[in-house]
């Protein structure tokens, strides 16, 4: 069926078609004719035909393709792939593209893959794979432009078009000198104004950020934001030019630290597979670790209460104000420790600033417990004047839990607030001082806080 016949058929209905009719060219042609994105969901939605989609784009589209694709579905298709269709899509991707996918597969698969690339791409994925796992050179590509301070701006033109084909961007060019050392970077915009005598070194300021390969793909991204740059250079400890990273790799870097970051803060390893292709061992081992933790740390809040028996037993309405107390107090915990590592992740605040951190949150945790204090206060004072529950002494009683309130939102905010940075000064990551472990701390002295105001306003007259 010719593709004209079908244009006001939604993409799948057309896909369907094509394939029903088994015509390779026409498949070629309607895939090719389509956006990236499209031939992704079209990978996405139809898993039986994922490698069959691949192998008929052309090999260019193919690897731009294959890149946005999540590791599973890379994975499945590459393992259905001729060997010879294997390499050639595995030599078209960028460099960082596929130490991107290599990196993560094992040790038997990758080392049969990379026998697949050309001798100089072999060379390069090694080289990266070199590199610390979740560091700069990791993510980093060799293929980009760059000129020398002597050369003019018509030279540089010329390098351009001899070179740039292969590279992923253009639009900064790096100046190095005879022994490969970065000395600036230069917006294309800069040579394009320039006169076609004027030489390189007339247009440099110096002014050159970059990147250390051994750098924490997270702080590349710090740097990149703080930077506002589409691409970055990356050097060694001589400041000898090895590659650049570019903004889609950082972006990237960013999704994949955000759900980490979120998974940690749930109380659970961070997962290094999609949820639903993790087996169900290893997604129990990733999870039981911060449970039994969690656990242990709950029996405390038993042990805490059997040493108060005497004065529950005597007073039992003590009992039913402690998942109020205990609750309020992890609440504010949670809230205060996920604000605090949301705003380190992006920068807003240093372990340095911690003194200023701690100030707010104790006028905050004041507030907050006030509000909560007078809210159980009037609670009490309203439920005794209908049903007389508490007693002759309801007052007492309403100031220890108005009280408790306030000393256990205020401790909840601080600890919820240091605890993070606390563990950022030790080097340890601030998200696992995730919102159940600081609830679970929160828990244990929130019931000391508690009946110790107990035992303050009610000695003498229920204990």
């Amino acid at each position: 069926m010719a593709i004209e016949n079908i244009e006001e058929q939604s993409i799948q209905e057309q896909f369907e078609q094509l394939i029903a009719t088994e015509d390779k060219l026409a498949i070629r042609e309607f895939l090719d004719d389509q956006n990236i994105a499209d031939v992704a969901d079209l990978i996405n939605e139809y898993p039986d035909y994922e490698s069959q989609i691949i192998a008929n784009l052309s090999i260019h589209r193919a690897a731009s393709t294959f890149k946005i694709l999540d590791f599973p579905t890379q994975k499945s298709i590459v393992s259905q792939l001729p060997s010879f269709k294997t390499a050639e899509l595995l030599n078209e991707l960028q460099a960082d593209d596929r130490t991107d996918f290599l990196e993560d597969l094992p040790k038997e698969v990758l080392r049969d893959l990379i026998k697949l690339l050309d001798p100089e791409e072999r060379l390069v994925t090694l080289s990266l794979l070199g590199y610390p796992e979740d560091s700069v050179g990791r993510l980093m590509t060799p293929d980009y432009v760059y000129v020398y301070e002597h050369n003019t701006v018509e030279e540089v033109f010329q390098i351009i078009r001899k070179f740039a084909k292969n590279t992923e961007t253009i639009d900064v060019i790096y100046v190095i000198n005879d022994k490969g050392q970065l000395m600036d970077d230069l917006r294309i915009k800069e040579f394009i104004l320039a006169a076609p005598n004027t030489l390189v070194n007339e247009l440099m300021d110096g002014r050159v950020i970059a990147l250390n390969a051994k750098d924490d793909q997270e702080h590349a991204n710090q740097v990149f934001k703080m930077n506002n740059r589409y691409a970055l250079p990356v050097v060694d400890d001589n400041n000898v030019l090895l590659g650049i990273i570019t903004i889609d790799d950082i972006l990237w870097v960013a999704t994949e630290e955000f759900s980490e970051d979120m998974q940690k803060m749930g109380g659970t390893a961070a997962l290094d597979e999609p949820y639903l292709e993790m087996p169900l061992l290893k997604l129990f081992r990733k999870r039981i670790g911060w449970l039994v933790v969690l656990f242990i740390g709950e029996m405390l809040t038993a042990t805490v209460m059997r040493y108060f028996e005497d004065e529950i037993a005597k007073a039992t309405v003590l009992a039913l104000f402690i998942p109020l107390i205990i609750s309020s107090g992890g609440n504010s915990g949670s809230q205060a420790s996920t604000l605090i590592i949301q705003a380190m992740a992006v920068g807003e605040i240093t372990v340095e600033e911690w003194w200023r951190v701690m100030k707010r949150e104790l006028l905050s945790g004041v507030m907050l417990g006030s509000i909560l204090g007078v809210i159980g206060f009037i609670r009490i004072l309203i439920w005794q004047q209908f049903s007389h529950i508490y007693g002759e002494h309801w007052a007492p009683i309403a100031l220890t839990v108005g009280l408790s309130l306030v000393g256990v939102v205020l401790w909840g905010t601080l600890s919820g607030s240091m605890l993070p940075m606390l563990l950022k000064k030790l080097g340890f990551d601030p998200a696992v001082s995730s919102a159940p472990f600081v609830a679970t701390l929160v828990d244990v002295t929130g019931l000391i806080i508690y009946f110790s105001f107990a035992y303050m306003f009610l000695k003498g007259l229920l204990l």
